[in-house]
């Protein structure tokens, strides 16, 4: 069967390899054999790769820290699972079967499409995580956030806009406004060094004491300029491959403050029974069509280095989704 594998850390498409691996055999007791479906390519996918991720897998390794699948046979002891069932995937999901464990793992809804359903792991929780962990927001409060047309950012204004909490989305092109603006966005703005004035007039001495940063670099500060004293600047990519930076100024006279987030460390601080209530209420959110991320395009597992250079580059409008071999 095929695999993506890697051996090295490194430029992504670089490093991995479509290899022949070995069948998985059938599953043991607590076990589920699984066949891949689909799985997106995130930016910590290439995190992962090129070594810069929050940790380092032992190699070689299989690529793929979310996907769907689809459970072909059931190990002894696994009740709450059938065959047929479509499921999350664990972290190294890219190979055409693998065996996972079934604890955690929960049948997903029957009427989503498998592809949004793929990004159910990562992104929908990072906007929800973004919006209530770190500034207590109200009901017409503002938020502002670059990258707003990534995966994490579209949901993010859908998620805000239920909340009743206004967004200014950040993008790096004109011709990215239009479609925020139709997925609810308040306010969109083109990046650029004035950034935090044009914000500010925007909402209109509207509450915006929580910005989001997935860039780092300068960007990190063009988002702080924006925000009202003592507000919180949330870093949670690094797409400029650049330590986040809030200028001494923001940081001594008007007491910004600048935090981190990794999903990782939201599901340890979240008890198991909220992590699940806020997964019931995001797939529901998936199967109704309220969140959805655009695919810029789909590539099956044996052409992942072509995949893995188009979700790298610059410009890419959708998210790039590697799919069963057909």
């Amino acid at each position: 069967m095929k695999a993506v594998s890697f051996a090295q850390f490194g430029v992504p498409h670089e490093v991995v390899s479509v290899i022949d691996a070995p069948e998985p055999g059938a599953p043991k007791a607590g076990e589920v054999a699984v066949e891949f479906l689909c799985s997106p390519i995130n930016p910590a996918d290439l995190l992962l790769l090129a070594g810069n991720y929050g940790h380092r897998p032992a190699l070689p390794a299989l690529g793929g820290l979310e996907g769907v699948g689809r459970v072909t046979a059931l190990g002894a002891g696994v009740g709450h699972l059938q065959v047929g069932d479509r499921v999350l995937l664990p972290g190294g999901n890219w190979a055409e079967r693998m065996l996972a464990p079934a604890a955690g793992m929960f049948p997903l809804p029957a009427d989503a499409p498998s592809e949004q359903l793929a990004m159910l792991t990562v992104n929908p929780p990072t906007a929800w995580g973004l919006l209530h962990d770190y500034v207590e927001l109200k009901p017409g409060d503002w938020v502002i956030q670059n990258v707003g047309n990534s995966g994490v950012g579209t949901n993010l204004v859908v998620l805000a806009r239920r909340l009743g909490i206004k967004t200014v989305s950040v993008v790096r092109r004109e011709a990215s406004v239009a479609a925020l603006k139709e997925l609810g966005a308040d306010m969109v703005l083109v990046d650029g060094p004035d950034l935090g004035k044009r914000a500010r007039e925007a909402v209109a001495g509207g509450k915006l004491a929580l910005g989001v940063d997935a860039i780092g670099g300068e960007a990190t500060a063009r988002i702080g300029a924006a925000l009202d004293d003592h507000g919180t600047v949330v870093n949670y990519g690094l797409m400029s491959g650049q330590n986040p930076q809030l200028g001494g100024w923001d940081v001594v006279f008007r007491g910004l403050h600048l935090a981190g987030f990794w999903l990782v460390h939201w599901f340890g601080r979240h008890p198991r029974g909220e992590i699940a209530r806020v997964y019931g209420q995001l797939a529901g959110m998936l199967a109704d069509g309220s969140i959805a991320v655009k695919i810029a395009a789909r590539y099956p597992l044996s052409h992942a280095r072509e995949a893995l250079q188009h979700a790298a580059r610059e410009g890419r409008d959708g998210k790039v989704v590697l799919v069963k071999e057909t």
